[in-house]
């Protein structure tokens, strides 16, 4: 690669992570309800595009490629915290300075089964369409909507009809 064709890819990519970066973060504390961790999912993420950019680039959908690496981190990351609360070697941790309302959110969101959860945070969150998440989650839209609608009624169930 060129030292000119290198900096034009660092530029685009400098303009995709100030454009998606906070996004990122917000999913994936609403995923794992940490800042902390948060902030290590999304940062570790984008270093992984940042490190496939010149393929990053070139797919449909940059920003749902980043997240696909994302919830796999984070999916990874769940195996390894249950497999370590198996052995005993883990501790468990409290929620970081939120309101009661958030705090109730984040548990409910941690309720869901993950698949539930993503293709909420996906949808409800971040805006993306069945299609769009279904690519995301590599699964068909009609699975995305089947789990977004039993994710609503898994929520409806603990906090009642609040759109009434």
């Amino acid at each position: 690669m060129s030292d000119v064709t290198g900096r034009r890819a660092n530029a685009d990519f400098s303009t995709f992570f100030e454009a998606e970066y906070e996004r990122l973060f917000q999913v994936m504390y609403l995923m794992c309800g940490n800042k902390s961790d948060a902030e290590d999912l999304a940062q570790e993420a984008m270093a992984r595009a940042f490190e496939r950019w010149d393929r990053v680039q070139d797919v449909q959908s940059p920003i749902g490629y980043v997240f696909q690496i994302a919830f796999n981190l984070h999916r990874s990351w769940l195996r390894r915290a249950e497999r370590g609360l198996r052995s005993g070697r883990v501790g468990t941790s409290t929620a970081h300075n939120v309101g009661q309302a958030r705090l109730e959110v984040l548990e409910a969101l941690a309720s869901l089964p993950r698949s539930q959860r993503e293709a909420l945070v996906l949808m409800e969150w971040l805006g993306f369409s069945a299609d769009e998440a279904g690519g995301i989650l590599r699964i068909d839209s009609s699975s995305v909507r089947g789990r977004v609608h039993r994710a609503r009624n898994s929520l409806r169930q603990r906090f009642g009809d609040v759109d009434a």
